[in-house]
């Protein structure tokens, strides 16, 4: 059996990391969707500007949006919102399966406002009533002026997916801010059943200190603060506070996993997969990582609750010289500036593709 399917049967959600209109056009994404258990869908800045950089099947659309006077970020998003609406519906069936807890794609608000908790929250409103959609996530980066939209989305009935999380003190915070947003609605007399997910990067942290570590360290930092992540994760879900609240009604919101593409070309290529398997989380994997998971048939031990040696391994990083609360915080700033970037070239790639084709269209 694929081990996409373990994982599946496992109860652990497999989402691909990745949108493009050709993957929606060739009918890959509904063969990922029945072959290989992917049942979610992310996207990022980075994602978009890549696929609508090295592909001309948004040309037409883009045109089209010209002509209505559309440009810059609004012809993005109009983009952007096709795209994963279309992917949307066809997750939908696995979202009304699961009664809402799988099924999901994520849209992003402009990373330009990663520290701007107003217009993030007006631009989450404004995205997600666009979408039309039930299965549809906006992305609110969990920055400390993302977590007071995060809080307003959830009670205002935004399903969340919380980005840009690192630590276990971050994902902390972020789940303080979808249950406040919970407890609030539960307190007005609304339905608290709000989705939300907590996305935590993990190969990021072995990227930051590869150089800086001993051999025997390498590729162990990620996990050990998945793990340690994982148990604060799971300490909470049996809190009685939490507990109150599902017993309102309410969903819990899921953990999840991203940035799971091994970067190590000396380490397994589902290195990050393996090591989190673990039942209600999700794992938003990269396509060549999902593909290499698929040539595999086994997995391995189910993470532990307890987290297991994290604590042990983290002080041996420590030991080693690495302030994990500082490297926490330089890496939720670099990927946020990270987006920014990624976020700039797109509108550069938008600006550029809508002169050609203008352009194009004066000349016929």
């Amino acid at each position: 059996m694929k081990a996409t399917r373990l994982l599946h049967n496992l109860g652990q959600s497999i989402w691909l990391d990745n949108i493009t209109r050709d993957l929606l056009n060739s009918g890959t994404l509904k063969r990922y969707i029945d072959d290989l258990s992917v049942t979610g869908l992310t996207s990022n800045p980075t994602i978009f500007d890549h696929a609508i950089k090295n592909s001309v099947s948004y040309d037409t659309a883009i045109a089209a949006l010209l002509q209505s006077g559309k440009s810059g970020e609004e012809l993005f998003f109009e983009l952007a919102l096709d795209d994963l609406t279309r992917a949307a519906d066809q997750f939908r069936p696995v979202y009304d399966r699961t009664n809402g807890e799988d099924g999901w794609v994520s849209l992003e608000v402009s990373p330009l406002l990663a520290y701007d908790t107003a217009s993030t929250l007006r631009e989450a409103k404004d995205l997600s009533g666009r979408a039309g959609r039930p299965n549809l996530f906006i992305k609110i980066p969990g920055t400390k002026e993302g977590a007071p939209a995060i809080e307003e989305a959830i009670y205002a009935g935004i399903p969340v997916n919380v980005t840009l999380l690192f630590s276990r003190e971050q994902y902390l915070a972020a789940a303080e801010a979808f249950l406040r947003g919970i407890e609030r609605r539960i307190e007005a007399g609304l339905n608290p059943d709000v989705g939300s997910v907590a996305s935590v990067f993990v190969s990021r942290w072995d990227g930051a200190v590869a150089s800086k570590v001993p051999e025997a360290l390498r590729n162990r930092l990620g996990i050990a603060v998945a793990m340690r992540t994982y148990q604060a994760y799971r300490n909470l879900l049996d809190s009685p506070r939490w507990q109150q609240a599902f017993n309102a009604g309410a969903r819990p919101q899921r953990l999840l996993w991203a940035s799971t593409g091994t970067k190590d070309p000396k380490a397994s290529d589902i290195l990050y997969v393996k090591a989190l398997a673990a039942p209600f989380t999700v794992n938003t994997m990269p396509e060549a990582t999902l593909k290499a998971l698929a040539e595999h048939t086994e997995l391995g031990s189910i993470l532990p609750a307890d987290g297991g040696d994290s604590e042990k391994v983290l002080a041996e990083f420590a030991k080693a010289g690495i302030d994990i609360d500082a490297l926490a915080a330089q890496l939720q700033d670099e990927g946020a500036k990270s987006f920014v970037k990624s976020w700039d070239e797109l509108m550069g790639v938008i600006e550029s593709k809508s002169a050609a084709i203008q352009k194009a269209a004066r000349v016929a």
